[in-house]
Order: structure tokens, then sequence, then C-alpha cells
């Protein structure tokens, strides 16, 4: 009798563990498609910053294709290190387009360049909210499976540590900024 109780107490934990890591792993998945739609809202207004500027500082060629070929490689990264890492290095080419901004006073009078770059501030402030919950449930994901005994039936089952979202460097997170 008491055999069985035990029995069905490790059944009903098993299951218990199983379900909350479950649970876990489709809120990353979740998180995870959160950022994919705000980092493609970045990638579609990126092309429109680029033709207002280049109306305005065409002569700037080398800055509006390194943007560009950024935001490509952007777009085509895999999984959340790779990302993360050409999210960054697409951030610092679009620091180097809002420079020029500096240098054309007429582009930062042009109120669709001022529109867009509200729009991309915007933007990037909820990159930054969806990737800081994104990395709040890897975590919780990541130590639940790390855990006795959730452990054990994250080995049973395969599950597998996720990859924190980051923009590589300390120079590399900062939010492009819009000075006018």
């Amino acid at each position: 009798m008491w055999l069985l109780i035990l029995i069905a107490v490790i059944v009903v934990g098993g299951i218990v563990m199983y379900n909350g890591l479950v649970r876990l792993r489709v809120q990353a998945d979740n998180a995870w498609a959160d950022i994919d739609v705000q980092l493609k809202r970045r990638h579609d207004l990126i092309p429109n910053l680029v033709e207002t500027v280049k109306g305005y500082a065409g002569h700037e060629k080398d800055t509006l294709e390194g943007v560009i070929e950024a935001r490509n490689k952007a777009m085509s990264a895999q999984g959340p290190a790779a990302k993360g890492q050409a999210e960054g290095q697409l951030t610092n080419a679009l620091k180097s387009l809002f420079a020029l901004s500096e240098s054309y006073p007429q582009l930062r009078a042009v109120e669709s360049f001022t529109q867009l770059q509200n729009t991309l501030n915007q933007i990037e402030d909820a990159v930054q909210n969806a990737r800081r919950y994104y990395n709040a449930v890897v975590r919780d994901f990541n130590t639940k499976i790390s855990q006795f005994p959730s452990n054990i039936v994250a080995n049973v089952f395969g599950f597998h540590a996720k990859e924190f979202f980051s923009l590589g460097d300390e120079s590399e997170r900062e939010v492009p900024k819009v000075d006018f």
C-alpha cells in the first residue's frame, strides 16, 4: 500500500515538473517570437530611413551601404546569440547614419526623417523590453532544468538550455540617440 502511494507521488511529481518545464519552454518561445516581431519592424523601417537620408546626403554612400549590409546580416542571423551580435552591428551602423544628420541640418528639418527616428526609438524600446522578458523566462527555464529533481525529468524528456539574447558589448547596447 505504501509503495503504491510512493509511486503515485513520484509519478504526480514528475508530471508536475514536466508540465512546468513545458510551460517555461512555451513562454520562452513566445517571448522570442515577440523579439522577432520587433526586430522585423526595425528591419522594415530601415530602408525608409536610408532612402530619406539618401535624398539629402546621397554622397555618403559608404555609410548608407553599411547600414543596408548590417540590416541584411541581422535579418538572416539565426538564434539568439547570432541575432544579438548582428543586431549590435546594426545598431552601430544606425549610430553612424544618425551622425550624418549632424552634418546635414536640412536633413534634421525633414519631418519624415524625424518621424522615422522617433518610430525607430519606440521600436528600440520595445526590443529592449521584449529582450528583458525573454531573458527572464530563459533564466527561469535554464534554472529549472538544472535543479534537482526537475533536471532528471528534463534529461529524460530532452529539454535543453536556451540561449540568452544580448547585443554584445556594452557600447553596442546603447539605443541610437536621436538628438535635435
